[in-house]
């Protein structure tokens, strides 16, 4: 079934879309050698919690796996494929890629979106 959106539900969609899109521009500020994922974490989590918006991801539960997802990002560095869990241990060296993936929930609509950075040069 279609469901049609107004005009209020798609600003709803945007401003949801908009948090995400700054996520990954503070994410792409951030990424350099040395920094941990979940300094990278914790940075997003600040940034959703100044919108007023919930991160997607934290929290999510599904039947097979005992922990909920604990992170606003999936961090997914070099070879990871994706739903990286974001860790102190886990810092960026040269020459790594991360893929960092977020989402954030506000007013009932969801954004969801993913880059790849490279880290240094």
């Amino acid at each position: 079934m279609i469901t049609f959106k107004n005009s209020r539900d798609l600003e709803k969609m945007r401003h949801a879309g908009r948090i995400v899109a700054d996520i990954l521009k503070l994410m792409r500020d951030m990424v350099r050698p040395g920094i941990d994922t979940l300094t990278l974490d914790e940075a997003a989590e600040n940034l959703v919690n100044k919108e007023g918006a919930k991160p997607a991801f934290k929290g999510y539960k599904v039947p097979w796996v005992p922990v909920p997802f604990p992170g606003t990002i999936c961090a997914s560095v070099n070879d990871e494929i994706v739903h990286g869990i974001p860790s102190r241990g886990r810092i960026l060296q040269e020459g790594d890629i991360i893929s960092i993936d977020t989402g954030a929930s506000i007013d009932g609509y969801y954004g969801d979106a993913a880059c790849t950075f490279a880290v240094g040069k």
